[in-house]
């Protein structure tokens, strides 16, 4: 099974999605991508992952445009602040799903309350996304 998760810079919510997702199950092939790719993954995005046994640091922002020509069983949008634009995809789609974050690199503040963002959104995606593959992607692959 193929799954695209799709937001804006690529650097941090999609990326700890992907991650997430192949937790779960090493049989999905789970690709991440952006409209306007980030230079680099999201430091902090990588620390809280490695904090819960999952390594991302290996993984990089790609241009949605790569993908465009692939056919996907699901394809999953993340961005969720109103002033982002998330992208469109206008591919072979079997599902096409929203599930949307708030952007925790947008976060201004001390130390503790930037880091506690990004733990309340890695927390929220993995819930989310293991919600969606007990009730819909296991069933699908079993």
């Amino acid at each position: 099974m193929k799954i695209l998760i799709l937001c804006t810079g690529n650097s941090c919510r999609s990326q700890m999605a992907q991650g997430f997702l192949q937790s779960f199950d090493k049989r999905l092939q789970v690709f991440s991508a952006g409209t306007e790719p980030a230079i680099r993954i999201n430091s902090t995005a990588v620390k809280v992952m490695n904090e819960v046994g999952i390594d991302i640091s290996h993984q990089t922002p790609k241009k949605v445009d790569q993908y465009l020509n692939d056919e996907w069983d699901y394809v999953i949008t993340v961005c969720d602040n109103a002033n982002e634009k998330c992208p469109v995809f206008q591919g072979k789609v079997r599902h096409r799903l929203h599930l949307g974050f708030e952007d925790p690199t947008h976060v201004k503040g001390s130390y503790v309350e930037i880091m506690s963002a990004f733990y309340d959104v890695r927390n929220e995606i993995r819930e989310e996304f293991y919600k969606l593959y007990e009730s819909e992607i296991k069933k699908k692959i079993s």
